[in-house]
């Protein structure tokens, strides 16, 4: 899990792919957490991505290396009920903005099972990284 840590730290944005129906939707994210073995990563409960989520949970999440590595990191997303994920991540990257009483928005924090990651050079094999 370091390495898959590592490859998005490096990056800072990365993008995750859910379907709509029968449409791919692919938008950026930035914001993730780890806790042992583990990488949390968060949705808004009010967006669009989260019911497609909820309604497919397989998801990849792709980020790119300036120097032509990208990771693609496959998995059925799996929805946290503790609170204390959303908190630590929305302290770490500033969203208090967002997520707060005021606006009564809530960060759905997710983690992915039955995962696949691959560090992808431009020409040649991929290294799996779990």
């Amino acid at each position: 899990m370091n390495k898959i840590k590592e490859f998005l730290t490096a990056t800072g944005v990365f993008f995750m792919a859910t379907v709509d129906g029968d449409k791919p939707r692919l938008r950026p994210l930035g914001a993730f957490i780890e806790d042992g073995d583990k990488l949390f990563f968060g949705v808004g409960d009010f967006k669009n991505v989260y019911r497609q989520m909820l309604a497919n949970p397989n998801v990849e999440i792709v980020a790119c290396k300036p120097d032509g590595h990208w990771l693609r990191y496959t998995g059925r997303a799996v929805f946290e009920t503790d609170d204390k994920y959303a908190k630590q991540m929305i302290a770490e990257s500033h969203l208090e903005s967002v997520y707060n009483e005021q606006t009564g928005y809530k960060l759905m924090t997710f983690r992915l099972e039955d995962a696949t990651a691959v560090d992808i050079p431009v020409m040649g094999e991929g290294e799996s990284l779990l």
